[in-house]
């Protein structure tokens, strides 16, 4: 019989044992292996059932087990000891507060957040990587405030049906189980917004706040009384539903956002964030909420933007723009048609998102588009990533080659202390007396090659123990009463080539390209003295069946009695899962299309681990590979995808069997891979402080935060002066410029025969209209010029104004030396300048010599 309602009854902890409440309830636990430790010795069978989950475990020990624990002194002191050290970590002066002119507050708005199991508020690497930022954020003491959403039925619960095909399920949350307290108002009412709907109607969504370290995180959810049935599942599901369901969520993620900020900041005494971080365009409508605000403190509406832009940095992860969100404009234009924004017209919200570039629709508003419109910093998540998102996005600012067009990039990174395995933590800890693995020197010999073995020898067999573990579960959850096949206790074997490969399951990401040729990979898995297995772990979005049958069609393979033992596919895949599989591989897999694949920082966890990588140069490897590390994929040029899939399979099936194999396989007579373990000190040596999340969150405080914080500062002075200035300014030159024209350039100084070392003289004339010199930069843009005129390599260099008659053409000129051979071109540009821009493409202006 199932149960009509359900909720979680907090236990009540004897006094002395006080301390594990808020232990539990800081989610610092997830990452901080010494608390892990301290709640697992409390029951240590019940840990494991509950996954991992305090606040469970805690619920489901006995009085008697906590009366015991409670007069055990040893265990008191330890729980007091642990929070007395929580209670340093939050208050103690870290990284960031030794930086200068840092400001001292900042908002991080996604859609999911992957922070711990127990907290399935995440699908993929999108959640996972903004935990990652939290948990670096507070260890470095960036003063974040997270915003999300808390979707109740989270994203969804995998199983597998005997014929292989994909099952979802989803099981509601219990918020009072979880690490999560209403954030309330002084006198006991919870805070709630309130977003005004089409219709007079209205949604509701009270603020749940989570403690990840010293980052507090804001969850909005609707599932109250006060909303309309159908309102009240606004935030039932991630990324579930579509069109208008779609974009309530991003309304209230956006617009509530910004709201439970204003509520919180002010509760709390917490400064009002100056710099707003929008993960991937989902929250970007929290850009047009600060316009009202600024309207309602008297700025227009382009006054309000250019303060909004300044102070806005926005991330895009996807490659592809079927991965961005887009609304019909004209769904838009009804919500905005409200007092869901006082002071600002839904024309002016369409304009920001209205794909009304080349190859744009302009019937769609484009999510991604908005956050570049709003933000004045923008990047994508690897360096190629950075490339493709220049060439996705350039349409925007036409003319401008991609090199110009302004997003940067910040290479993923992933948080050390919650995806290094205990055993290699305990292994730095007592033989390089460090539990940072990403500073530790792993070159020593303090650490043997026989050391190293060894534990990666028995994370391989934990890997071995959870997934026989796995899919015995699974198999009883399909088949209750019935005792699952003895095959499953040899599933697996603990000292075979491990590869792991674990992710989404979009077909870009060819989750079968390993099965291209059965009969090749039956031969790899089989093979008489170098054998190879491999465990597999993914989920496909419910409406994605072509992505279900590639589940199916591996399960088919996976399933054959000859097989079963070496490769196995692992249902419902999450951080427990992938806490034990990135370690307990040797080897990690990952075979995109490339450059589909943005990142892809699975590829990472296990590296930190010490495992290999062999992956296509795509995403973080592209940069990262440097031969040592692992084994790349070559990518064919084929334009045909057969023919691709089958040369890029042999190269997969050629690497494997020739390259991997024997050298995992050659030992010495100690039993040790000699040059294996070679490899895995040289990855873990150096690519543990590039991959750090630490290393990420640096480079965003540095690069991004801090200067969005400068321009915010210097925009806003003399109340707002000079925003109003920039727009007027940029209204100005924008009418203005179908004037402006290259007229003529003229060149000297070079002989017949141009020689390196020699000077070349350029003067060119330009026509601005009703501008003036100071309103433009007029450059020389040159390097190697090859096929059609097309310039390569290039570089730019300012021309000075030299003459100037008002109503007439302007003279700028400068000089030029030719510094090397070869093919040689040049143009000259026009394009707006002003100190308050961040990019001369800003305003997508230009003008070129035709």
């Amino acid at each position: 019989m199932k149960a009509i309602r359900r909720f979680t009854v907090r236990t009540v902890l004897p006094e002395r044992l006080a301390a594990l409440e808020e232990l539990a309830t800081n989610l610092r636990w997830s990452w901080h292996e010494p608390t892990r430790q301290l709640f697992a010795g409390i029951e240590p069978s019940v840990w494991d059932e509950i996954g991992h989950d305090p606040i469970g475990l805690l619920g489901a020990v006995s009085p008697a087990r906590l009366a015991e624990l409670a007069d055990d002194a040893a265990f008191v002191e330890r729980a007091d000891s642990l929070l007395a050290e929580l209670h340093a970590y939050l208050r103690e002066p870290r990284w960031y507060q030794g930086l200068e002119n840092a400001p001292a507050s900042l908002a991080y708005f996604s859609p999911e957040f992957g922070i711990a199991a127990a907290l399935p508020q995440y699908s993929g690497g999108l959640g996972i990587l903004a935990g990652d930022h939290l948990k670096s954020a507070s260890d470095l003491g960036v003063p974040i405030i997270g915003v999300g959403l808390f979707y109740r039925a989270g994203y969804f619960r995998q199983a597998i049906s005997r014929d292989g095909w994909q099952q979802e399920s989803y099981p509601v949350l219990d918020p009072d189980g979880l690490p999560l307290r209403v954030l309330r108002h002084p006198d006991g009412r919870a805070a709630m917004v309130t977003l005004a709907l089409p219709d007079g109607k209205a949604l509701y969504a009270r603020i749940w706040q989570l403690n990840v370290g010293r980052i507090p995180l804001l969850l909005l959810d609707t599932d109250i009384p006060e909303n309309d049935d159908d309102l009240r599942g606004v935030t039932d599901r991630l990324y579930g539903g579509a069109g208008e369901h779609r974009l309530l969520q991003e309304l209230l993620l956006g617009i509530g956002g910004v709201r439970a900020i204003g509520i919180y900041t002010e509760l709390t005494s917490t400064p009002v964030p100056l710099v707003f971080h929008t993960n991937e365009g989902h929250a970007g409508f929290l850009g047009l909420e600060r316009i009202s605000d600024l309207i309602g403190a008297g700025l227009s509406f382009a006054e309000a933007l250019q303060v909004v832009r300044s102070g806005t940095v926005f991330t895009t992860h996807t490659p592809v723009p079927a991965g961005i969100d887009r609304f019909e404009a004209p769904m838009v234009e009804r919500y905005f048609s409200t007092e869901l924004l006082p002071g600002v017209d839904a024309a002016d919200v369409l304009a920001l998102g209205i794909e009304a570039h080349e190859g744009g629709d302009p019937e769609m508003f484009n999510m991604a588009v908005m956050g570049l419109r709003l933000g004045q910093r923008a990047n994508g998540v690897s360096i190629l990533h950075g490339e493709v998102s220049r060439g996705m996005f350039g349409p925007l600012w036409p003319g401008f080659d991609n090199a110009d067009v302004p997003i940067t990039s910040v290479t993923n990174g992933v948080h050390a202390p919650t995806w290094t395995d205990p055993l290699l933590l305990e292994l730095a800890n007592s033989k390089l007396g460090t539990r940072d693995t990403t500073s530790a020197d792993w070159r020593s010999e303090a650490v043997t090659d026989g050391d190293l073995w060894g534990v990666r020898g028995a994370m391989r067999a934990q890997l071995v123990t959870d997934a026989r573990r796995r899919v015995t579960d699974a198999w009883q959850e399909q088949n209750p009463g019935v005792q699952a096949p003895d095959w499953y206790n040899d599933l697996l074997d603990p000292n075979v080539l491990t590869i792991g490969f674990a992710r989404r399951v979009p077909t870009y990401k060819r989750l079968t390209l390993m099965l291209h040729d059965e009969d090749r990979l039956r031969a790899l898995l089989l093979h008489p003295e170098r054998p190879i297995q491999i465990v597999i772990a993914g989920k496909s979005h419910p409406a994605d069946d072509e992505g279900k049958r590639l589940i199916q069609r591996l399960i088919e393979f996976a399933s054959e009695p000859e097989l079963r033992n070496r490769i196995v596919f692992l249902p419902n895949y999450d951080i427990a899962m992938a806490r034990l599989l990135y370690p307990g591989t040797d080897v990690w897999l990952n075979n995109p299309l490339r450059p589909l694949e943005a990142c892809g920082t699975s590829g990472m966890k296990a590296a930190l681990n010490g495992s290999l990588n062999l992956s296509i140069l795509d995403g973080w490897w592209a940069e990262f590979y440097d031969e040592e590390n692992g084994w790349a994929i070559p990518s064919s040029d084929a334009t045909d995808p057969a023919e691709r899939d089958r040369l890029e399979a042999e190269s997969l099936y050629d690497l494997i069997e020739h390259q991997v194999a024997p050298r995992f396989y050659d030992r010495g007579d100690d039993g040790v891979p000699t040059r294996w373990v070679q490899a895995i000190r040289h990855t873990l040596a150096t690519l543990s402080p590039e991959l750090s999340a630490d290393r990420m969150v640096r480079e965003y405080v540095n690069r991004l935060y801090l200067p969005a914080a400068e321009a915010h500062a210097e925009i806003t002075a003399s109340s707002y002066q000079p925003a109003r200035e920039l727009a007027a300014w940029k209204a100005r030159v924008t009418a203005a410029w179908p004037s402006v024209s290259v007229t003529h350039v003229e060149s000297g100084g070079v002989d017949t025969v141009p020689q390196v070392g020699d000077t070349l003289h350029l003067r060119a004339h330009v026509a601005l209209g009703t501008l003036t010199p100071d309103d433009v930069l007029v450059e020389v843009v040159y390097g190697r010029a090859r096929g059609e005129d097309e310039l390569l390599d290039i570089q730019r260099a300012p021309l000075e104004l030299e003459t100037h008659d008002l109503g007439a053409a302007a003279t700028f000129g400068g000089d030029m030396t030719l510094a090397r051979a070869g093919s040689f071109g040049y143009n000259v540009r026009v394009v707006p300048r002003h100190p308050l821009l961040a990019s001369s493409a800003e305003l997508g202006l230009i003008a070129v010599m035709e």
